[in-house]
């Protein structure tokens, strides 16, 4: 598993249409599984599940990325997991850290 945080400030909807389309485009297996959109008390939070194939791990990996939003505050946290080999350690995660770079990437960009 690995994990990426980022505060920043923006336009949630815009931010969250960026990093969706990033994320789609980055990879040509990545999918988009399913969201959760809530707000309670001007806060809003969308949560996003994608999942791509690895080629270095030879098996698909997932990416949960929730982004938090309080007016202009925004927080996004994104981690994967799934795309290290081993029955009981971690061999490699290099598909995870991949995965992660793109949202990096895309990060950056807000």
């Amino acid at each position: 598993m690995a994990k990426y945080e980022h505060r920043f400030r923006g336009n949630f909807d815009k931010a969250l249409a960026h990093l969706h389309s990033g994320i789609l485009g980055g990879s040509i297996t990545a999918g988009f599984e399913d969201g959760s959109d809530y707000t309670a008390g001007g806060v809003r939070c969308a949560v996003r599940v994608y999942e791509r194939y690895s080629m270095t791990g030879g098996n698909r990996l997932s990416l949960t990325l929730t982004l938090l939003g309080q007016g202009e505050d925004l927080f996004l946290s994104a981690i994967a997991a799934g795309g290290s080999q081993g029955m009981f350690l971690k061999l490699n995660a290099f598909g995870e850290e991949a995965f992660l770079d793109k949202v990096r990437e895309l990060a950056c960009q807000l």
